[in-house]
């Protein structure tokens, strides 16, 4: 080999650009072009959401798309009292904590029962909870709309957590199901060795272990009563007892919306849920990645 090939090969080792690694960058660029359309795509939106929050009415019908001349922080005050968002925030922080609590208990036992007991029928059961998961739960608002009737259900925030339990639960169990059937069953015979009864083993063995799939459940499920607006708005009537997703309905008559109010009202909807996200992203992306439904 002559002296002058070693010494463009040498050049090019330490310059980093050998024909391999050129060849590697050429493959990786359409990927980091699309992952870059895709982050503003998703972050677009977001960024409008901001600017007409500080916008007039007048000034959004005139350029949507555009930075704010002038910050008109008057919008956020009148969007919190017209959206009586003290009252909303207070009953969704209550259907959040309730909803996640108690779809975490009723995931967890059935989450056990089902990887770590011989139940009989249990591929049935399991069957059953994905197909509860698949179907759309519009199908029962009609029956269940009169059996919360008949109960008293109706305006009242405890029955509206109920229903998130009922349509939260089938999910979260076969989530954390597949966190449990990574726990040896060699616990669970040591803890009926020493004489532990099924609730003792479920709550000082299985529960530690299973600590980051309840993290992701009650993240998750509490994501999901932040937002939801469905059931809440055809359960909940009294102005009283409304969760913070059907406050928007106070920014729009027949004809018109407001967009700068529904604009602050999102910011006011949006900014805790991601602050409690970004708190916890990690337990959840980890919580996700270590229990893969099985």
């Amino acid at each position: 080999m002559s002296s002058t090939v070693i010494e463009r090969r040498d050049a090019a080792l330490r310059s980093g650009t050998t024909p391999r690694r050129r060849r590697r960058r050429n493959l990786h660029f359409p990927a980091y072009l699309v992952l870059t359309v895709l982050a503003l795509f998703a972050i677009g939106p977001a960024v409008l959401m901001v600017f007409n929050a500080f916008k007039s009415n007048a000034e959004i019908g005139g350029s949507p798309l555009s930075p704010p001349t002038s910050l008109s922080w008057s919008n956020f005050s009148i969007a919190w009292q017209q959206g009586d968002f003290g009252t909303t925030m207070r009953n969704s922080a209550i259907l959040v904590v309730g909803s996640a609590a108690g779809t975490c208990v009723i995931a967890g036992l059935a989450a056990y029962a089902l990887s770590h007991l011989d139940l009989p029928g249990r591929g049935g059961v399991i069957t059953y909870l994905f197909l509860a998961s698949s179907m759309p739960v519009q199908l029962f608002v009609v029956p269940l709309f009169s059996l919360w009737t008949d109960l008293g259900l109706t305006d009242n925030l405890f029955g509206l957590i109920v229903i998130y339990w009922a349509v939260d639960a089938p999910f979260a169990t076969l989530l954390l199901r597949s966190f449990l059937l990574k726990v040896p069953k060699e616990y669970v015979e040591a803890g009926r060795l020493d004489g532990a009864s099924e609730v003792q083993i479920a709550r000082r063995v299985m529960l530690p272990l299973a600590w980051p799939g309840l993290m992701t459940v009650a993240l998750v499920v509490g994501l999901w009563a932040w937002n939801e607006f469905f059931w809440a708005i055809t359960f909940i009537h009294d102005p009283a007892k409304r969760p913070i997703s059907t406050s928007f309905m106070a920014f729009q008559d027949e004809n018109s919306t407001n967009w700068g109010l529904s604009s602050a009202a999102a910011l006011f909807m949006l900014v805790p849920i991601l602050i409690l996200f970004l708190v916890l992203q990690r337990r959840f992306v980890a919580g996700l990645t270590s229990g893969g439904l099985k």
